[in-house]
């Protein structure tokens, strides 16, 4: 009997990728998005069922997941890929900005595997992959709302794994480096502000984001890496994607953090 997968976020980037990565290898795949009625790729697709899913509102996640199991039986993997990034001055970002990267990218991840976890539990089976980044172990610049709301991805994590292997569920954490998803598009909310004191700043990190030397790696090696994670059959937590993420983790983790801050501030050349 073949496998299923639930991901969250998966009209574009990174779940797309993931949804077609799992198909191919024969998995059912339920391929959750806040507007399925656009998706047009992933209908063409043997054993790919289309769910609206936003991690804002409860009755669709707990629509999309009793439809994922009526259509197939069971889910064994959970992907909450759903999220994007606000990026800026802390005092330029209005308030409701605020609470909507906070409830997008922790509280819906959150409401999402609380929805799920009954399932897991009855079936004493599954895997809970978390979708992280590089900037949930390290910071750059003006992220922090992102990376306030990867860090707690990361220390979510690493606490749901203790209860969950109570119950024979794994919980597995991606973090990726730069990856050429719309990340920069529609799922990036920049707030500059017309603060002149921080155009400095703002300046130097848009140039360093355009510099055409920056690793950037493509949505499906992700994908790979998802994918070893839930079939690796190990109880291992963190897994990196990207030459990029085991370049700076690495260096986070040797260098003290006075010289991790010299290294990243002489690169935005500040």
């Amino acid at each position: 009997m073949s496998k299923t997968i639930l991901i969250t976020g998966a009209s574009s980037g990174i779940g797309k990728a993931t949804a077609i990565y799992f198909q191919k290898q024969g998995w059912n795949v339920i391929a959750s998005m806040r507007s399925p009625e656009k998706e047009t790729e992933l209908t063409t697709l043997a054993n790919v069922l289309l769910e609206k899913l936003d991690v804002l509102d409860l009755n669709s996640i707990n629509q999309a997941i009793q439809h994922g199991i009526e259509k197939f039986g069971k889910i064994d993997v959970l992907v909450n890929n759903a999220g994007y990034g606000a990026y800026g001055p802390l005092e330029s970002f209005p308030r409701e900005n605020i609470i909507r990267q906070f409830n997008t990218n922790v509280i819906g991840l959150m409401d999402v595997t609380k929805a799920i976890i009954p399932h897991f539990r009855e079936n004493k089976s599954g895997t809970i992959v978390n979708i992280s980044s590089i900037g949930g172990q390290m910071a750059f610049a003006l992220g922090s709302l992102y990376h306030g709301t990867k860090f707690a991805v990361e220390g979510i994590s690493e606490s749901l794994r203790y209860e969950m292997a109570e119950l024979g569920v794994k919980v597995k954490l991606i973090e990726p480096g730069f990856i050429a998803t719309d990340f920069g598009g529609r799922s990036f909310d920049f707030q500059a502000g017309n603060i002149e004191e921080y155009n400095p700043i703002i300046n130097a990190l848009m140039k360093q984001w355009q510099n055409p030397d920056n690793t950037v790696s493509p949505p499906n090696l992700v994908a790979e890496v998802i994918y070893n994670a839930v079939t690796d059959g190990t109880n291992k937590l963190r897994y990196r994607a990207g030459e990029d993420a085991h370049f700076l983790l690495d260096k986070r983790k040797s260098l003290t953090d006075e010289d991790f801050f010299a290294m990243m501030s002489s690169q935005l050349g500040i």
